[in-house]
C-alpha cells in the first residue's frame, strides 16, 4: 500500500508540474566500472524550463556564499519509468528508470582504468556521469561509511536526522577530524586504489554530499546511497540490509580485490563488516572503526555505549583480528579502532599497514 500511495503522489505532482511547463531531465550520479562492464546510476526528475545541466547547477550551489539548506535537496518530482539513453565506451544503450525514477544499470563497456565519462540523455536533457574504472587483476579498495565516519551527523535519532537532512546549511556540516588525511595517505601508499562511499542516506543528497567530500579533501569516488521511499512490503527500507547487499555486490564484482572497510561504532558497521569478513575469508584486509564519544553515542542511538546487537566488541567480532598485535598474518583481517582519522592512522602505522611520516 505504501508504494502505491507514493506512485499516486508522483503522478499527481508530476501532472501538476507538467502543466506549469516543467520538463524531464536526467541527473547523473558517479558510476564505476570493471573489466568489460560499467554500472551507471542516475535519476529522472522534473525541472523548471531552462534549468541548466545538473552538474553546472550543483557546482554553483556549492560556491562561496551559496549555503544550501538540506530540505532543498528533497524538492524533486520523479519521472517514473522514463527511457534514458546512455553512451559509454563508444556504445549506446537504452535503460528504463524504475517507479521512483532511479536508474541503476549494468552495461557492457570496454573502458581504460581511471576516470572516464558516460553521457546520459532524456528528451532535450543531457548529463555527464563520471565513471571510475577499476583496473583488472589483484588490488585493494577502500569503502567508507559517511555518517559519523566521514561527516559528523549524529544520525539516526529522528529529530536530529531531520535537522541534519532538512534544516542544517550544507556548509555547516563538519568533517570527522583526520579522516580525509587518512584516506589520502592510504591511497598514496596504494596507488590506483578506488574509494567508495557507502551510506544509508537518500540519493537526493548526493550532490550536496559530493560537494562536502570535495570541499574537505576526501578522495573522489562513487556514492552508494539508497531510496528513502516505501517498498512493496513496507514504509521504510532497511539501512543495514542496504549496506550488507552493497558490500556483497562489490566483492562479487571485483573478485580479485581485497578491501579496507571504514565505519563507526554508533550503529551496525562493526557487525556488518564482521559478517562480510566471515563470509569472504581473505577478502577483507582491514576493518577500521571510528569510536564515537559517549555524547555522540547518545545522539546516535540513545545510549552512551556502542551498540552491539548482541555481538562482541569490534576487535573480537572480525575473524583473525586478534592476530593483528604483531605483524599481520597473510589473509587475516586486521581491526583497528580510534576516535578519529588521526588515531586510526597511528593504529595502522603501528600494525605496519601504513607508512610512517
Amino acid at each position: 500500500m505504501a508504494a502505491r500511495l507514493e506512485d499516486r503522489a508522483y503522478a499527481v505532482v508530476g501532472r501538476w508540474l507538467a502543466r506549469r511547463g516543467w520538463e524531464p531531465r536526467v541527473e547523473a550520479y558517479t558510476g564505476y566500472a570493471g573489466d568489460g562492464w560499467a554500472r551507471i546510476m542516475a535519476r529522472t526528475v522534473l525541472a523548471p524550463p531552462g534549468t541548466r545541466p545538473a552538474e553546472v547547477a550543483e557546482k554553483d550551489a556549492g560556491s562561496a556564499g551559496r549555503a544550501v539548506r538540506g530540505w532543498r535537496s528533497f524538492l524533486t518530482a520523479a519521472v517514473p519509468h522514463a527511457v534514458v539513453g546512455v553512451e559509454v565506451g563508444g556504445q549506446v544503450h537504452e535503460v528504463r528508470a524504475d517507479r521512483g525514477g532511479y536508474v541503476d544499470a549494468m552495461l557492457g563497456a570496454a573502458l581504460e582504468p581511471g576516470w572516464r565519462q558516460a553521457r546520459l540523455s532524456l528528451g532535450g536533457s543531457t548529463s555527464v556521469a563520471p565513471v571510475l574504472v577499476v583496473p583488472p587483476g589483484p588490488g585493494t579498495a577502500l569503502v567508507s561509511d559517511v555518517d559519523d565516519t566521514a561527516m559528523v551527523t549524529a544520525l539516526p535519532r529522528p529529530l536530529l536526522a531531520a535537522w541534519n537532512s532538512f534544516v542544517l546549511h550544507e556548509h555547516a556540516r563538519r568533517p570527522v577530524p583526520g579522516m580525509a588525511g587518512l584516506y589520502r595517505r592510504w591511497l598514496a601508499a596504494n596507488p590506483g586504489a578506488p574509494t567508495f562511499y557507502l551510506s544509508t542516506g537518500a540519493w537526493n543528497v548526493a550532490p550536496a554530499l559530493r560537494r562536502f567530500l570535495e570541499r574537505h579533501g576526501y578522495p573522489a569516488g562513487p556514492l552508494l546511497l539508497t531510496d528513502w521511499g516505501p517498498t512493496n512490503t513496507g514504509w521504510f527500507r532497511s539501512g543495514r540490509e542496504h549496506k550488507l547487499r552493497s558490500l556483497q555486490r562489490l566483492l562479487a564484482e571485483f573478485p580479485e580485490t581485497t578491501w579496507v572497510l571504514v565505519g563507526d561504532d554508533g550503529q551496525h558497521d562493526p557487525q556488518i563488516y564482521a559478517e562480510i569478513a566471515a563470509e569472504h575469508p581473505g577478502r577483507v584486509r582491514v576493518v577500521a572503526i571510528r569510536q564515537l564519544s559517549p555524547a555522540e553515542q547518545v545522539l546516535a542511538h540513545g545510549s552512551p555505549v556502542p551498540t552491539r546487537d548482541g555481538e562482541p566488541s569490534p576487535e573480537a567480532a572480525v575473524p583473525s583480528a586478534a592476530a593483528a598485535h604483531g605483524a599481520p598474518q597473510v589473509g587475516a583481517t586486521v581491526t583497528v579502532t580510534g576516535g578519529d582519522g588521526n588515531a586510526l592512522a597511528l593504529a595502522l602505522i603501528d600494525r605496519g599497514l601504513l607508512p610512517a611520516g
